[in-house]
């Protein structure tokens, strides 16, 4: 069967026999009940119904499931993935609930219908526009210390392999990406605030205006009050 243009859509029941393999489309995963194991070189997660999971093209990943269990599949050829596409595990939130639903809906119609066939356009540029849950938990708790296994673990990878995997993502070491959130929450708050320079390195993570002022001269080349002096006229 000639894969390379046919988007399928259905629901399928995965035994607890392990089995391994990769395909030339990509596959999104969808549980409807259960939960189902699946292991690559560099993550091992149990995928169960408060997540959803993308497996790009050849890429290859063991799989079983240990319980009852329905999943809904949508096979994406790779014509709808104008771009690389990395695994994706992502929170079942309300807009991918909502995406869930519509799929379900052409379940039992006819194949590759042109509603399907648009929905599957959009779940593609989803992929392209959706941020990683661990990025996200960054952006809420970047003022707060942050262990690394704690991020990794979040995208079930390795810890051994989140660092490369984030590098690529964003293009900067983890730490870097947090360290230029606090830098720009720090300028925003002594530009559009005035607040005392003990109470902005408060909020923004810090025990006390020293340490600080150290970290900001690091990364600024100059102090807190310098900058907000020089910036503010």
């Amino acid at each position: 069967m000639d894969r390379s243009n046919q988007v399928i859509c259905d629901k399928r029941s995965y035994s607890n026999k392990r089995k391994s393999h990769q395909h030339d489309f990509g596959q999104f995963l969808f549980p409807l009940q259960g939960s189902l194991e699946i292991e690559t070189h560099d993550q091992e997660l149990n995928l169960t119904t408060e997540y959803c999971f993308y497996l790009p093209p050849a890429y290859n990943h063991d799989f079983r499931s240990t319980v009852r269990n329905e999943f809904l599949i949508l096979d994406i050829p790779t014509g709808f993935l104008l771009w690389d596409t990395e695994s994706m595990y992502l929170p079942l939130d309300k807009q991918w609930n909502s995406i869930r639903y519509l799929l379900l809906e052409e379940v039992g119609n006819k194949k590759d219908s042109v509603a399907l066939r648009d929905l599957t356009r959009y779940v593609a540029h989803k992929l392209k526009s959706s941020t990683p849950a661990s990025i996200e938990y960054i952006h809420n708790h970047y003022k707060e210390s942050i262990n690394l296994d704690t991020l990794a673990a979040i995208e079930n990878y390795h810890p051994i392999y989140y660092s490369t995997w984030f590098k690529r993502k964003t293009g900067k070491s983890p730490k870097n990406y947090i360290t230029g959130l606090r830098v720009k929450e720090a300028k925003k708050l002594l530009l559009d605030t005035s607040w005392t320079i003990l109470y902005i390195s408060q909020e923004i993570g810090f025990e006390n205006s020293s340490s600080f002022t150290r970290w900001f001269v690091k990364w600024e080349g100059m102090t807190p009050k310098k900058y907000r002096m020089i910036k503010n006229g």
